[in-house]
């Protein structure tokens, strides 16, 4: 199964890695807060980390809604973030005009499930050589998402990721379907789920989305269990007060608890040691 280098790490292959952060940057100096505890979090565990926020939320509910600092804000706090912390960075991009600017700060630029067919956003972020995340559409069914990798391959760079964050079930409702993993992983890139957007109940709460948290501790592991490479959770010391996606976040202080766990998990569903 495919694999690919970020700095030291190897992203796939065996072992599990953690892509985790805020939502969106709140403030400048939340996100360095949130990737210190996480780093401390995941060096114990020995799990890789990639700290991700957004600089911009550009597909919110309400017009009203918090979007972010902007781009060039946005940059500048996640490469001080990185600078201090020394983990790669994720952060999404958007449109076209801004893949160039993201990628000199991020590890991994990161294409929206709701953009995920926007061939040009595509093709774009893979010419820059970074790591692309591409996240399933939630109106996609897994095996269509080889022709998005496709897209992204076709510019020579094999640095891709797959990433599930569940399936359009009705009005304001998402489900996973396990099958979805090994669909996946058969392109030959990681798979990453995104459990805490899984949860997620779309404009569930009228002006904004709304989300159904306690779900996450069963569906992570069963996730694991079904052969994921990596998870991906936003994460934050009070979801309730989370400027973006808070009923869909996870606790930050519980963080470490689950992740013993996943780990377990992984180590009993690979015959061995996930470190």
């Amino acid at each position: 199964m495919g694999a690919i280098r970020l700095g030291k790490a190897r992203l796939g292959g065996g072992r599990l890695f953690l892509i985790a952060g805020p939502c969106v940057i709140e403030n400048p100096r939340h996100p360095a807060q949130v990737a210190s505890r996480l780093k401390a979090i995941t060096d114990e565990l020995g799990i890789p980390l990639i700290f991700k926020a957004s600089y911009d939320k550009a597909n919110r509910s309400s017009l009203g809604s918090y979007r972010g600092p902007g781009i060039e804000r946005g940059l500048e706090i996640l490469a001080g973030v990185k600078a201090r912390s020394g983990v790669p960075i994720l952060t999404d991009v958007h449109e076209c005009a801004q893949v160039e600017m993201a990628a000199q700060v991020a590890d991994i630029l990161q294409i929206p499930a709701f953009l995920c067919r926007q061939t040009d956003l595509v093709l774009e972020a893979a010419r820059t050589g970074r790591v692309v995340n591409v996240k399933k559409g939630q109106f996609m069914a897994p095996w269509d998402m080889k022709g998005v990798l496709d897209k992204a391959a076709s510019t020579g760079n094999a640095n891709i990721m797959v990433t599930e964050r569940g399936f359009t079930f009705g009005y304001n409702n998402l489900v996973v379907d396990m099958r979805s993993f090994p669909t996946l992983r058969s392109f030959g890139y990681p798979v990453v789920f995104d459990v805490t957007h899984s949860v997620q109940r779309p404009g569930g709460l009228g002006d904004r989305s709304g989300g159904d948290a306690h779900f996450i501790d069963t569906l992570a592991p069963a996730g694991v269990a079904a052969g994921v490479d990596g998870l991906f959770m936003e994460v934050h010391e009070n979801p309730a007060r989370a400027l973006s996606d808070g009923p869909n976040a996870y606790r930050l202080g519980r963080l470490k608890s689950l992740l013993q766990r996943l780990v377990r998990v992984h180590e009993a569903s690979h015959g061995g040691s996930s470190r």
